[in-house]
């Protein structure tokens, strides 16, 4: 059997109202179970997202790990939550990536990586990114300390991804793909502005085009495009609120592989649909509302047997 795991954001819910949650998704059965669902009172108001909703996902052997806006919860397989973390200069994390015994978050406010160590359960590492004309510079920081960077979020990193040839980050206006190799940081390749969820995949890159609503995987040689679902309007709720408050149709973000050919990608409202890469078929979409404002942010496959 396999299973995803998904993480949603409800832009636009009121207090008291749920603004995401966790689901897994029973691929053979086509069905959804919602294992969390984030109400928290706490949260900050302000903005579009800002505190709402759940983000990325990455996992540590029986450990879970699901990031808020500016919080990292560990969970049990059974999404008991264990404990959480914080550091100062985590505000507005999207997207998470484990690499050997480190987990690395996307700190958009920042325009910075923080890396938290597995073994000592504390934020070790940080890097801040900066342009500078068409060039980037990277630079180390501690995020536990002080002294660190501004949030002034030039450019709004959105996604970290992280293998044994280094790090791959994406960001709204970084226009392309940035690789850090430990030493210094470059565009590993050009992309469309407003992507989410880039990463190295088979000789390629892998990414939500968002502002074109579709998904693509992108060679030296072909150009794969799958189209994200688009439901008709009288199907769709809650699309009575300021079109600035909430998230649109069609919004692609949340994307993981499953095997050598097949891929999953997370749209709004919130749905998760796969795709073969080889025959270019979609094979399955599953839906889990209507809810104009709910949309899909992360999304792994589950290792887990529940």
């Amino acid at each position: 059997m396999t299973t995803l795991i998904a993480t949603s954001v409800v832009r636009g819910s009121r207090q008291g109202e749920s603004h995401g949650g966790v689901y897994l998704l029973d691929l053979d059965q086509g069905k959804a179970a919602q294992a969390i669902d984030w109400n928290n009172a706490g949260i900050d108001w302000q903005g579009r997202g800002w505190d709402r909703g759940l983000r990325g996902i990455a996992f540590d052997g029986d450990r879970v790990f699901i990031a808020a806006s500016d919080e990292l919860f560990v969970y049990t397989p059974d999404f008991e939550q264990l404990t959480s973390y914080r550091s100062p200069f985590l505000r507005h994390c999207h997207e998470i990536s484990r690499y050997e015994r480190r987990l690395y978050l996307t700190s958009t406010a920042y325009d910075s990586i923080l890396g938290f160590d597995l073994d000592e359960e504390r934020f070790s590492w940080g890097l801040h990114i900066a342009a500078q004309g068409d060039e980037f510079r990277a630079a180390p920081f501690n995020p536990s300390g002080q002294r660190g960077p501004s949030p002034d979020n030039k450019l709004h990193l959105n996604n970290v991804y992280c293998d044994s040839n280094g790090m791959f980050i994406g960001g709204l206006r970084t226009n392309g793909l940035l690789h850090y190799s430990g030493r210094r940081i470059s565009r590993f390749v050009n992309l469309p502005e407003g992507c989410h969820n880039a990463r190295p995949w088979r000789g390629g890159v892998l990414f939500n085009d968002t502002e074109s609503n579709v998904v693509r995987y992108v060679t030296p040689k072909n150009n794969h495009v799958f189209q994200v679902p688009h439901y008709p309007k009288d199907q769709l709720t809650h699309t009575d609120l300021d079109d600035t408050r909430i998230a649109r149709q069609a919004f692609a973000r949340g994307l993981c592989t499953i095997t050598d050919n097949l891929i999953a990608s997370g749209s709004s409202p919130s749905t998760i649909t796969l795709h073969n890469v080889d025959t270019m078929k979609t094979t399955l979409s599953i839906n889990l509302s209507m809810d104009i404002r709910n949309s899909i942010h992360g999304l792994e496959v589950w290792p887990h047997r529940n």
